[in-house]
């Protein structure tokens, strides 16, 4: 650590007209040579749910082997750099799901509805939507209270989605996981211009058209916060001016592509259904979203966020892995090989982009630590065959190192008919994030894989 004259309050933030940058974890913030020392920069428990649609295709994803010694199948091999702080998870439930007597088709949007929440959806294509309060603003009524956000919900898909999506069901319950009470989902945010600007859109201006100025005369938003940030520099050690810069150029760096996108929106899609400031494929728009994740809990703005990477019944094709069918229709293969085939590359590209952000969370320091060391980051699906509609046996993985909680490297298999309520696991995670709770939706009790 480099002693210097200047402490920060952990809870640093630069205002400018129409910005409020907060500032990352930085040695100054810990007062040298002080008992302070010990506890000032404890990492702080942060946790992350990446959802994706339409089930995976479990005889490419479930590992060979229990325990340490298991193989990684096909669709996870972009997941071996973080074996050992991977826990994988086969077996578990999400029985409120299944159709209840009478209730019919549906799957996906129940798969969705109860995912989170432990609870069977009720069945209305109406606004008497019910479902329950999801476990990650359980989190977030904790975690939230020390962070400017409590919470996100992003999303790479848009909202235009209306009505019924699955038969008799509103399709608010497969466009989002997130419910803050029974009667109220929470919108998922997909564009990733609105969510920049919730991170670090300012409040200080009385003008609310102060960040929109700023956009047409095409500045960046640290310009706002120029001086400040020049001052602060001269009176950092060097380890923390060279922490602040990579920050500072994360920032800019996701500013350009949104500012790219905006602009290749508005040249090649002169009318377009997406808002502007969505990038035109995939793979870019993952990787600024998770990036984005990344500079919250960098900041520490936020210490949940909730990601779906699409809405159940998702029609998204990905052409750019050669896979020009809509996901959906083709997670309904009927045994058919060369549709199982594209289902594996579309499980497998999805995985790739959860890696890139598993790599960036492992290269950005925390403390004494990484983002991901501090942090524990679900990765799983509501239904595990989605030519059956299956909700059991869920793809389920735990990563990061949950400040110690998480020890990875490992398989656990539940038997099938044991029907372990993936609420279980959320039990667990919860207790491990100092929300305790003796019982939560559908759960028989608590699964008991995390340490400490």
């Amino acid at each position: 650590m480099i002693i210097t004259k200047k402490h920060l309050p952990r809870r640093t933030f630069l205002r400018g007209l129409g910005a409020t940058v907060a500032l990352p974890l930085l040695d100054s913030m810990v007062p040298a040579l002080t008992a302070q020392e010990a506890t000032a920069a404890k990492p702080v428990h942060r946790l992350g749910i990446v959802y994706v649609p339409n089930g995976i295709y479990m005889p490419n994803w479930t590992p060979t082997g229990d325990g340490r010694g298991f193989a990684l199948p096909t669709s996870m091999q972009p997941l071996d750099p973080f074996r050992d702080q991977m826990l994988v998870l086969t077996g578990l439930s999400n029985k409120m799901g299944d159709a209840w007597p009478g209730e019919g088709a549906g799957d996906h949007a129940r798969a969705a509805g109860a995912y989170l929440t432990g609870v069977h959806p009720k069945k209305t294509e109406g606004a008497d939507l019910r479902a329950g309060l999801s476990m990650d603003q359980i989190a977030a009524r904790v975690l939230g209270a020390q962070t400017q956000l409590s919470s996100l919900e992003l999303s790479l898909e848009s909202r235009e989605n209306v009505g019924s999506c699955d038969p008799g069901y509103a399709c608010a319950y497969a466009n989002t996981l997130c419910w803050s009470s029974a009667t109220t989902p929470l919108p998922m945010e997909n564009n990733p211009r609105v969510v920049f600007e919730r991170l670090f859109g300012g409040n200080e201006s009385t003008d609310p058209e102060a960040w929109r100025a700023r956009r047409e005369e095409d500045r960046s938003i640290l310009d706002a916060v120029g001086d400040k940030i020049a001052r602060l520099q001269r009176d950092l050690g060097q380890p923390d001016r060279r922490k602040l810069d990579e920050y500072l150029e994360a920032i800019r760096n996701a500013e350009r592509r949104i500012q790219m996108a905006e602009a290749q929106s508005e040249r090649e899609l002169p009318v377009i259904d997406q808002p502007a400031g969505v990038p035109p494929t995939f793979e870019e728009h993952a990787k600024i979203m998770f990036d984005l994740q990344l500079l919250a809990y960098q900041a520490d703005l936020t210490r949940v966020i909730t990601f779906m990477v699409g809405h159940e019944t998702s029609q998204r094709a990905y052409p750019e892995i050669g896979v020009p069918d809509a996901h959906h229709p083709l997670s309904h293969h009927g045994g058919n090989a060369e549709k199982i085939a594209k289902l594996i590359k579309v499980n497998q590209y999805h995985a790739q982009m959860f890696a890139y952000y598993l790599s960036r969370m492992r290269d950005t320091p925390d403390g004494d630590g990484s983002l991901l060391d501090h942090s524990t980051i679900l990765y799983g699906s509501g239904m595990s065959d989605g030519n059956g509609h299956n909700h059991h046996n869920l793809p389920t993985l735990l990563v990061g190192g949950a400040t110690g909680n998480v020890i990875g490297g490992r398989h656990i298999r539940y038997p099938r008919e044991t029907e372990t309520p993936v609420a279980n696991l959320f039990l667990n995670v919860l207790d491990k994030l100092g929300v305790p709770l003796d019982t939560f939706g559908d759960s028989t009790g608590h699964l008991n894989v995390l340490a400490g």
